[in-house]
């Protein structure tokens, strides 16, 4: 962050100091987990699910914070923030009983609006990045692709929404010149007051689909949440829109769009793409500029479309095509429990998928399930072990059966559906033809992992998806775990 006296702090969060004059200066990170603090940071208390972080108020500043952002008096310097006005835009933390973290979160946000602000004054680029699927795998692109350009920073993870964002601005500093900011979701309105925190000059749409459709109630809801990205964005900036989405296509926007897509009415677009044993895509990439061959590190030919917006991205903040193309053959996997592919010494093969599971998130890694099977000399046996996906309201149980049969339809030698929650997926297998013990119901993650281990032969590949609230990333670390120690798809020990 830029260096900023508390007296400074507390003038821009509309604060007022305590146990300090002022004086005091931020030289270091912003932290919400004191663990994290360093040297002359600043630790922001946040209510957690165990603990208030008020409570580590004097902690933080003995080890070296400069000082402490606060709802209430604490014993340490600190800024005490005001209530959070209703109209602030900071939707409910779980653990904020007493409405302390929604205005510790307000301060923060108007705080990240300073800094943002001042650094954009001196040449700061912000890039927005949306979607219902793919953001995080997106958002990690875009920082590679736009590293060669200059300091960036991005945020690690799926850190997206009204405590990830702030604290992904705070990283940036005078010498930073992009700034990537991953965009959630849970409401209408709330994209909107994450790009008041950082406006963005360019701002990329992947998709509309029914994550979350219990939350919004429809499609079209959705994509008009998706939508206050671009109609964010000021007329000299650049909106990247998927091209192969109407929902997307069709949203409104005052800038420039810059289209991304497979079609030929895409600017930006892939050709020629063909995968390899991995469903690692190559493709020829088509952009203004130019034509480049790509061939991707990253596993899954759904990959594309996210190499594609990432590639528009860095082309509107002046990449040239060898750069992008030479940055997308390189791009390695930043965040983890995403098509993270690891091989056992008896050749089989762990897809973990666990972090997260949309309805079409899960579609697309079972398409990659079953290209991998297939393109390998010789074939591999597929297994698909699939949890619950979540907050899919009165449409969960039609999703979760289309998934069943469309792993039959993809001929997946063997389904294990694991849990409750996923039980129509196994009914819908059943229903679609899948016979005997070709697809098993079990009653938890363990069940599976037992399963897994009686009946897993080597070169088979295993591919293991739920919501991330499920931890299957355990069962994918209990399956690498036998007969030996895993190995990494390029042959090294992981």
């Amino acid at each position: 962050m830029i260096e900023l006296t508390l007296a400074r702090i507390a003038e821009i969060v509309g604060g007022r100091l305590h146990r300090a004059d002022g004086s005091e200066t931020v030289t270091g990170t912003v932290e919400f987990d004191s663990r994290k603090l360093g040297h002359g940071g600043l630790f922001v208390a946040l209510p957690g699910e165990r603990v208030d972080g008020h409570t580590f108020a004097a902690k933080a500043v003995e080890a070296g914070a400069s000082g402490v952002l606060a709802a209430r008096e604490v014993d340490a310097p600190a800024v005490i923030v005001p209530p959070a006005a209703a109209n602030s835009g900071i939707y409910a933390l779980e653990a904020d009983t007493d409405g302390s973290g929604a205005a510790v979160l307000a301060a923060m946000a108007a705080l990240a609006a300073h800094v943002a602000s001042e650094l954009a004054a001196g040449g700061l680029r912000v890039i927005g990045v949306t979607g219902s699927a793919g953001k995080t795998s997106t958002k990690d692109l875009i920082g590679q692709l736009l590293e060669p350009l200059g300091p960036t920073v991005t945020p690690p993870g799926s850190f997206n929404a009204e405590i990830g964002v702030p604290w992904t601005v705070l990283r940036a500093d005078r010498d930073t010149r992009f700034l990537v900011l991953e965009m959630a979701a849970r409401g209408a309105g709330h994209i909107a007051n994450l790009c008041r925190i950082a406006t963005p000059s360019i701002g990329a749409v992947l998709n509309v689909g029914t994550s979350h459709v219990d939350e919004f109630g429809s499609r079209e809801a959705i994509a008009q949440a998706k939508g206050e990205l671009p109609a964010a964005l000021p007329a000299d900036g650049t909106a990247v829109l998927n091209a192969d989405d109407p929902y997307v296509s069709a949203m409104a926007t005052r800038a420039r769009v810059l289209s991304f897509g497979t079609g030929d009415n895409a600017e930006i677009r892939a050709e020629d793409i063909r995968a390899d044993e991995l469903d690692r895509a190559r493709f020829t990439l088509v952009t203004p500029d130019g034509r480049a061959e790509v061939a991707l590190g990253l596993h899954g030919s759904h990959q594309v479309p996210n190499a594609l917006a990432a590639a528009a991205v860095a082309h509107a903040a002046g990449a040239g095509i060898e750069g992008i193309a030479e940055a997308l053959r390189i791009a390695t996997p930043r965040s983890g429990k995403r098509m993270e592919v690891r091989t056992r010494a008896d050749d089989v093969l762990v897809v973990n998928d666990a972090y997260n599971a949309s309805p079409e998130a899960v579609r697309l890694a079972l398409k990659s399930l079953a290209t991998m099977g297939r393109s390998a000399t010789p074939p591999r046996r597929t297994v698909a072990v699939l949890g619950a996906m979540a907050e899919l309201g009165a449409e969960s149980a039609r999703l979760h059966d289309e998934i069943g049969r469309l792993a039959v339809r993809l001929d997946i030698a063997k389904l294990i559906v694991v849990g409750e929650g996923a039980r129509p997926v196994h009914t819908g297998a059943t229903m679609e033809g899948s016979w005997g013990e070709e697809a098993v119901f079990v009653e938890d993650p363990d069940a599976a992992v037992r399963l897994l281990r009686a009946q897993l032969r080597p070169h088979d590949v295993v591919l293991i998806k739920a919501a991330n609230s499920l931890g299957f990333w355990r069962i994918a670390e209990a399956v690498l775990a036998e007969p030996t120690a895993a190995t990494t798809t390029d042959g090294g020990t992981k």
